[in-house]
C-alpha cells in the first residue's frame, strides 16, 4: 500500500521551469526480521530489489528474495569469465545463411557471435551481450568479430569458394567510438579483404542519439 502511494505521487506531472517533466521510482522492499536483523544487510537487500525492479520494466517494486543474491552473484561471476573470454578464445561466430527468397540462391551472411564458456557450454547472447555493452567489453570484441569474419572470408576464397558478404551488428557503443574508422580500414587491409564483402549494420537509435558525430562516422 505505500508504494502504490509512493508510485502514485511521482506519476502526477510537475513543473522545471518551462518543461512539465515525469518522473517514475523503481522500489525494493525487504522485511525485517524475516530478511534480516541487520542494517547494512536490509539496505543492501532492499538495493537488490530495486534493481529487479528496474531490470522488470521500471516504475514498479519488488520484494527481496534470496534468490535474488544467488542471480546477483551469477552474474558476477559471468562477468568475470566474460573479461577473460577474449583471451581464452572462448567466442565463436555462426554464419546464417541470407537467400533470395526468388531463386533460394545464398547472398550473404550475418555474424552471429555466441561464447562456449568452459563451464557452462553455449550461453544465450541475451545474457552476455548486454554485459559486454555494459562494461564496455563490445569494443575489443567486435574488434575480434571483424577480424574473425574476414579470416573467414579469407577460408572460403582458398577452398575455391565464392566469398559472399557477412554483415555485422556494431552496437551503439562501438557506433561512438572516436576511431571505428580507423579499426575498420585497419582490419580489412590487415586481411586484405575486398570492403564489398564485409556489411555493418547499425540501429536507427544508434545514429539519431548524436545525428552530427553519426554523420561524421558514415
Amino acid at each position: 500500500v505505500v508504494t502504490q502511494k509512493i508510485l502514485n505521487a511521482l506519476s502526477t506531472a510537475f513543473q522545471l521551469d518551462d518543461a512539465e517533466v515525469y518522473v517514475t521510482a523503481s522500489i525494493g522492499i525487504t522485511l525485517y526480521p524475516n530478511d534480516s536483523e541487520d542494517l547494512d544487510a536490509l539496505l543492501r537487500n532492499a538495493d537488490t530489489a530495486m534493481y529487479r525492479a528496474k531490470d522488470s520494466g521500471r516504475n514498479g517494486y519488488q520484494f527481496y528474495t534470496p534468490e535474488m543474491n544467488a542471480r546477483a552473484l551469477e552474474k558476477l561471476k559471468l562477468e568475470n569469465d566474460l573479461r577473460r573470454a577474449l583471451e581464452r578464445q572462448e567466442f565463436l561466430l555462426y554464419y546464417q545463411p541470407k537467400a533470395n527468397l526468388s531463386s533460394g540462391e545464398a547472398t550473404g551472411f550475418e555474424a552471429l557471435l555466441r561464447w562456449q564458456h568452459p563451464v557452462h557450454g553455449v550461453v544465450s547472447p541475451g545474457e552476455f551481450v548486454p554485459m559486454l555493452e555494459e562494461t564496455g567489453l563490445i569494443v575489443p570484441v567486435g574488434k575480434w568479430l571483424l577480424a574473425a569474419a574476414c579470416r573467414q572470408i579469407k577460408a572460403w576464397e582458398a577452398m575455391g569458394l565464392r566469398p559472399l558478404p557477412i554483415a555485422i551488428n556494431l552496437s551503439a557503443r562501438q557506433f561512438t567510438e572516436k576511431n571505428l574508422g580507423v579499426t575498420v580500414k585497419s582490419v580489412l587491409e590487415k586481411h586484405q579483404v575486398d570492403p564489398r564483402l564485409i556489411e555493418l549494420e547499425i540501429t536507427e537509435s544508434s545514429v539519431m542519439s548524436n545525428a552530427e558525430e553519426a554523420e561524421k562516422t558514415l
